[in-house]
């Protein structure tokens, strides 16, 4: 073998391996943003929960609830 050949032999491995990395890291981040994005839509059910759970610590909103569940 010539030294272009051993040349261009070793720079098509290069490719394959820096694009084998590239394609594994680009599938890292998106696992990684799949999982973020569900932790963000739990912490928003959370806080939604949270924040039913503290009107109810309104005054006006337990008489209001009292006062029609003996209307009814």
């Amino acid at each position: 073998m010539s030294d272009s050949a051993t040349i261009i032999v070793l720079l098509t491995i290069t490719v394959i391996i820096l694009s084998v990395v590239i394609v594994v890291l680009l599938g890292a981040v998106t696992v990684l943003l799949l999982r973020l994005n569900k932790i963000a839509k739990n912490i928003e059910s959370i806080s939604n929960n949270v924040a039913e759970a503290t009107s109810w610590f309104s005054p006006a909103k337990l008489i209001s609830t009292i006062v029609s569940a003996f209307r009814n």
